[in-house]
């Protein structure tokens, strides 16, 4: 197997994280985004920041180029989750099955409703301050309707050492990425765990489609990682093991 690395290029955050104590929004939410190298391969997970901001962070946090990424992974449908995918227009698109078909399903409906708010907005000339922010939320509707219509349904294997890992429940294709490193395992969560407060305390987030199965798969990336990479937040070590020593023994700098 060749050589797998990985690389944090942009830490998420919740819009309002109820472990903290927030009430209402505090900030502009984002998921974390991660580099995988695999071999040839190299993969970018959830690129959620807005292009203009993802480009200087991937600048700043490696040395690959945009136009080297082969592939980008969605851990779920979630639209805030690949804001910044044009910036790989290159690479390869995948989604869990799952979520990809419920995707499929929605755009078609969404575009035929923005051909008829077209064609009800041709009749007449004016525009004001409402008009202009639901032309906004459109054109981000269209590009979501890009994305639905490019995305494949992800492959069980991705690259030597990268396997999707479905996580269901808060959507119900809402999947990560197993990665095998030398006597450690790491997880790239998705929202499945959001923040290591969420981690520590077992809880799921919400609102999720499935609360039961949120905390089944919430359980069972338990058993099977020793580090994850949350949704939400950071590089963590699962609490349930001792995995500190064995990960920084065995993964290396990228």
């Amino acid at each position: 197997m060749s050589m797998l690395q990985f690389r944090v290029i942009s830490i998420g955050t919740l819009g309002s994280h109820p472990l903290w104590g927030e009430k209402g929004l505090a900030r502009e939410a984002h998921a974390t985004t991660t580099l995988i190298e695999a071999g040839d391969r190299k993969i970018i997970v959830d690129p959620s920041l807005p292009a203009n901001i993802l480009l200087p962070r991937m600048q700043s946090r490696t040395g690959v180029k945009c136009n080297e990424i082969t592939d980008v992974f969605l851990t779920s449908k979630h639209p805030g989750n690949f804001r910044g995918i044009t910036l790989f227009p290159e690479a390869q698109w995948w989604m869990a099955a799952a979520d990809r078909e419920v995707l499929a399903e929605v755009g078609e409906e969404v575009e035929r409703l923005t051909e008829e708010d077209a064609l009800r907005s041709s009749d007449s000339d004016d525009e004001d301050e409402g008009d202009t922010k639901k032309r906004s939320v459109i054109d981000f509707v269209k590009t979501s309707l890009e994305v639905s219509r490019r995305i494949k349904d992800a492959p069980d294997k991705l690259a030597d050492g990268v396997d999707l890992f479905p996580l269901p429940g808060v959507t119900p294709g809402t999947a990560g990425l197993l990665l095998a490193i030398p006597s450690s395992t790491i997880l790239i969560t998705g929202d499945a765990i959001v923040t290591e407060e969420h981690l520590a305390q077992g809880r799921v987030t919400t609102p999720c489609e499935s609360i039961e199965q949120a905390q089944e798969s919430f359980r069972e990336a338990l058993e099977i990682a020793d580090v994850f990479v949350l949704g939400r937040d950071n590089i963590v070590f699962n609490p349930m093991r001792g995995s500190f020593g064995r990960f920084m023994t065995q993964s290396q700098p990228t």
